[in-house]
């Protein structure tokens, strides 16, 4: 289709000879006589050009360009006006304008024009379609990165699970107990407003924290009785095996810091480093009292679970000795009825890390 191009200019023989001279070479041409009048043709019109007097009776012919290329960005526009100044034309290009033609011209000089500002067009058209395209093809890679990158999580956590089933059936004293109390770390973690991203770091830490437990040996970790000196130093090493089993997997690098400290007391007293306050990562401290909380509150062979409100009281007494007093403070403003229901929740499920969602912050628990 022939380009469409619009004509301003208050004076009518002018109006006519160019819209002449273009429509024999085979443009269409609409004319207008004011700005007001161009204005409400460019909204009812596309056009591919506007010639248009720097001179017009309603409107300055410079604002009324810039008007025109604030709507149509890429709608060239091309000042004429008898006024042989300089800084005009150089102030009409520096606003926006894609050339200027100085009356009288000749008519070469108005098609040449014409035709490289419409050609001007078709480049910003071209370049325009071609972000558009790459912007989609951008958009659909982004979208099948990120539906990998699920993916690829979805399977770490199945990982996570197999290790943790591995785990139960070597120690099935404990079975249930990281899934409980990984979930409580999570509920801990986010009424403390850790990030989502560092919760997953720290579910995974939680949900791995005895790992370790694997290479020790059947006759200390399954004994009946109390531990010898020498097999309480062996049980002990968990925690360092357990973090060299996991430090070099790209995925669980992070969790395996918890993994190392999830035994260190806020007083310096624990092991394996003595760490001590905030020398502890924050994980493993949220980490102790939901580990404590849950020993508490659940069967053991040598004693049978004791009440949320006895956990309440022992994780209280130990506050500033081997637990973070901040995190004792959080963890004592839940009401038992949550810490209830949540264990009821994560006791029917088989699977963690694929219906508790771990670091949902429209989820965060407020307290």
């Amino acid at each position: 289709m022939p380009a469409q191009i619009l004509v301003i200019d208050d004076e009518t023989h002018i109006r006519s000879m160019i819209g002449a001279t273009l429509e024999r070479q085979g443009y269409r041409v609409r004319k207008a006589a004011s700005g007001r009048e161009a204005i409400d043709m460019l909204a009812e019109n596309d056009f591919d050009l506007v010639l248009t007097e720097v001179v017009i009776p309603d409107w300055n012919g410079i604002a009324l360009m810039e008007q025109i290329r604030g709507q149509h960005p890429q709608l060239p526009v091309v000042m004429v006006t008898a006024v042989h100044d300089i800084t005009v034309a150089i102030d009409s290009m520096h606003r926006g304008a894609y050339d200027y033609l100085l009356k009288p011209f000749e008519r070469e000089h108005l098609l040449n024009t014409v035709e490289r500002a419409l050609e001007h067009r078709k480049t910003l058209q071209e370049r325009h379609s071609y972000q558009q395209e790459l912007e989609q093809a951008v958009g659909a890679r982004t979208d099948m990165l990120r539906q990998a990158m699920e993916e690829l999580e979805h399977s770490y956590d199945v990982t996570l699970e197999a290790l943790g089933d591995a785990l139960d059936l070597r120690d099935s004293e404990t079975e249930g107990h990281s899934k409980r109390v990984t979930a409580y770390t999570i509920m801990l973690a986010r009424a403390m407003e850790i990030s989502p991203a560092k919760i997953k770091v720290i579910a995974r830490g939680a949900f791995l924290h005895d790992i370790g437990k694997m290479a020790i040996p059947d006759d200390i970790l399954r004994k009946p009785r109390a531990l010898s000196t020498s097999e309480l130093a062996v049980m002990r090493n968990h925690c360092t095996r357990g973090y060299h089993m996991l430090r070099k997997i790209p995925f669980l690098s992070e969790a395996a810091e918890i993994v190392v400290t999830h035994h260190e007391h806020h007083d310096g007293s624990g092991y394996p480093a003595g760490l001590s306050g905030r020398g502890i990562p924050i994980g493993s401290r949220i980490f102790a009292v939901a580990d404590a909380f849950d020993a508490i509150t659940s069967d053991r062979p040598y004693r049978k679970a004791r009440t949320i409100d006895v956990a309440r009281e022992e994780v209280l007494r130990c506050s500033g000795s081997q637990f973070d007093p901040g995190v004792v403070e959080v963890f004592l403003k839940f009401p038992n009825g949550l810490w209830h229901d949540l264990r009821t929740e994560i006791t029917g499920q088989d699977k963690l890390f694929a219906t508790f969602d771990i670091a949902d912050a429209s989820t965060q628990t407020k307290v």
